[in-house]
């Protein structure tokens, strides 16, 4: 008769010990959620990192660090790939995705926050074990080993193929393509343009500062709640250098919102401009998510009325809330290319357009692989169609404020030129209505940009309707 599964030659249970299993590291793991929803279902890194991070209630010091992971690690994937195709023995492609975002977390470890090796590779096969099956870590130990004998980031750059704008795009941790795009968009007008060129990629490499604008409290308030100081650029910002905008009684309250500076002075142009003839009716005619209708709505004379549209019922929605409180406003649901409304019914349009968002890679740092160069010519024909119906909804004199996340000439500089080459269009230079506000000037136009304002990288036109 067979004994027991377990049981000795003498009855008794053998006393081996059970097989280890690890406790995982609440940072990775919570780091490797994230990427692995920014992979599966195309997630945004900066929703969801805050939301698992208050659910999992990690110490301040593992919340900090697995945020520095996550960021990380989605900035720095083209470099990672660059490094770990060579040491896997298959296409990347063909990975699980779920090995290929570890082995990303476990080689960012290693060549960008010098992690030590038994620490970085143990930590990351733990997770793999779990999340995947010991087969994968198998080949995930023996992969980050070899990772970890090449040396840092510096060591490992010296053995990648690149000259020019490949090894700008390496260092940097940026697409070739936006690599080309920056530097088209920086010009000549620098003496030392390779130098800048590169201080505006890395600067996108950069964690960027929560900004808060005062809508309907004095500034001077916000930054003693705050404990911030004043934004250089805008009247009504405030900077912070750490800690929860969300605990601001300000912010909490309405009367202040999380809101780049870059992004005040794009309403801002709207609102500072000269304009002949009545100042009664304003349109915000791409609102959502409403950052620049609150401060439309704060800023406007008396007796102006503010109508706010998006296309998308949910971005409306969150105008709404935007605008609680306000009085002769009015929030509608509405695609600018067919606008409900009749031709000439306003005095002032902002065109804050849908673009790339590459103007936000510091805050977004997913979207540099995310989106491609072949998303450029789509959304530069949606927003010359959004742009013409603008210019359609003003009134013979009246104003359009076309702005965009985005430096890509295309995006920009090109959408604007093929407008003002009609014969009722004028194109009044931006950076005289921001006197404060240095090396704006982007021809007639105006380029913010992290490395030079501390902004996200915002394109500023401003055009008159002529008859």
């Amino acid at each position: 008769m067979s004994r027991p599964s377990g049981a000795s030659r003498s009855g008794r249970r053998d006393r081996r010990p059970a097989p280890r299993r690890p406790v995982l590291d609440g940072a990775r793991l919570t780091a490797y959620d994230v990427l692995d929803a920014v992979t599966s279902r195309a997630a945004y890194a900066n929703l969801l990192l805050p939301q698992l991070l208050g659910e999992r209630d990690l110490e301040q010091r593992d919340a900090a660090f697995a945020t520095q992971l996550t960021y990380g690690t989605l900035r720095a994937r083209g470099t990672l790939d660059a490094v770990l195709t060579g040491l896997v023995d298959r296409p990347l492609a063909d990975l699980d995705p779920r090995v290929l975002d570890l082995l990303r977390l476990g080689t960012y470890q290693l060549l960008d926050l010098r992690v030590p090796a038994h620490a970085a590779v143990a930590t990351t096969v733990d997770l793999t074990r779990a999340i995947v099956g010991a087969g994968a870590s198998g080949l995930v130990n023996a992969v980050l080993r070899r990772v970890a004998a090449g040396g840092d980031r510096a060591r490992w750059l010296e053995t990648l193929d690149g000259e020019g704008d490949d090894r700008l795009a390496l260092a940097t941790d940026h697409p070739r393509w936006i690599v080309q795009a920056w530097r088209e968009a920086l010009g000549d007008e620098t003496p030392d343009g390779e130098a800048e060129l590169e201080a505006a990629l890395q600067a996108d490499d950069a964690a960027p500062e929560v900004h808060l604008v005062a809508r309907r409290v004095p500034r001077a308030e916000l930054v003693e709640q705050s404990g911030g100081r004043p934004g250089p650029w805008s009247p009504y910002a405030v900077r912070l250098g750490g800690g929860d905008p969300g605990l601001v009684p300000a912010v909490r309250s309405g009367a202040a919102a999380v809101q780049d500076e870059g992004s005040q002075l794009a309403a801002l142009l709207l609102a500072r401009a000269p304009l002949d003839g009545p100042d009664a009716a304003w349109l915000d005619m791409c609102a959502g998510p409403g950052g620049k209708s609150g401060l439309l709505a704060a800023v406007r004379p008396p007796g102006v009325r503010l109508t706010a549209a998006d296309r998308a019922p949910h971005r409306a929605e969150l105008v709404r809330r935007s605008l609680r409180g306000e009085e002769d406003v009015e929030v509608l649901v509405a695609d600018g290319r067919q606008p409900p409304w009749a031709p000439g019914s306003f005095d002032r349009v902002l065109l804050d357009a849908p673009c790339t968002g590459l103007g936000a890679l510091r805050r977004r740092p997913e979207v540099r692989w995310r989106r491609t160069g072949d998303d450029v010519p789509p959304l530069a024909e949606l927003q010359a169609a959004l742009l013409e119906r603008a210019l359609a909804s003003v009134r013979p004199g009246g104003l359009v404020a076309y702005v965009t996340c985005s430096p890509h000439t295309a995006e920009t500089v090109a959408v604007v030129d093929a407008a003002a080459a009609r014969d009722d269009v004028e194109v009044l230079p931006v950076a005289p209505l921001f006197p404060e506000v240095p090396d704006l000037s982007r021809g007639r136009y105006g380029q913010l940009w992290p490395h030079r304002h501390g902004t996200d990288a915002m394109f500023l036109a401003l055009l008159r309707r002529t008859r």
